[in-house]
């Protein structure tokens, strides 16, 4: 069990260089309503969120953590995201940290589909702001002022379907978050 945060952590550091195997997301379905609004403006308005850009909604129902602590509750987690044709993507979290505080997070990242060349296996980097760990916890992540400390998440998925997935989040070297997302186009 000792060696399960170490070995983690080193795939949370690889999936950068797993990442850059993988290939950007291709052009997706017809964007709708925003593809319409965005010709009121002229083409360049979307900057790129007019052609096959998703929507995915997220929930995660449980979170392991590589250590025990008697102060830890369950987390639970929902979010919605924004992602480009290209992989670019932007989002935002809700969720109880691990120890029953409101929390949030929001961020900007990368999506990459076809991890290892697997046509379902994708992976993510997000970065970005994190808010929620305050007195007695707020010494529990890196860098925290007041509740609010930059936070960092790599990801590696699982695409079932055009709608449904799965992603396993590292959360640093505390714990592992378990996902299901649905997308919408």
């Amino acid at each position: 069990m000792k060696l399960l945060a170490p070995a983690l952590t080193a795939i949370a550091l690889a999936c950068p260089l797993l990442a850059a195997n993988a290939q950007p997301s291709p052009a997706r379905a017809d964007a709708g309503m925003l593809s319409r609004i965005g010709h009121w403006f002229g083409n360049d308005w979307d900057m790129g969120w007019e052609t096959g850009s998703t929507w995915r909604v997220m929930a995660s129902p449980y979170t392991y953590h590589y250590s025990y602590n008697p102060e830890h509750t369950n987390v639970y987690m929902l979010g919605v995201e924004r992602q480009r044709f290209d992989g670019f993507l932007f989002g935002g979290s809700l969720f109880k940290n691990s120890f029953g505080q409101p929390s949030g997070y929001v961020y900007v990242g990368q999506h990459f589909d076809r991890l290892l060349g697997v046509e379902p296996m994708f992976a993510q980097l997000t970065g970005g702001l994190l808010y929620g760990y305050k007195p007695p916890f707020d010494h529990k992540v890196p860098l925290n002022y007041r509740g609010f400390s930059p936070g960092f998440v790599a990801s590696v998925g699982w695409q079932f379907t055009p709608v449904w997935s799965a992603q396993v989040n590292v959360l640093g070297n505390s714990a592992l978050m378990f996902q299901v997302s649905a997308d919408f186009h």
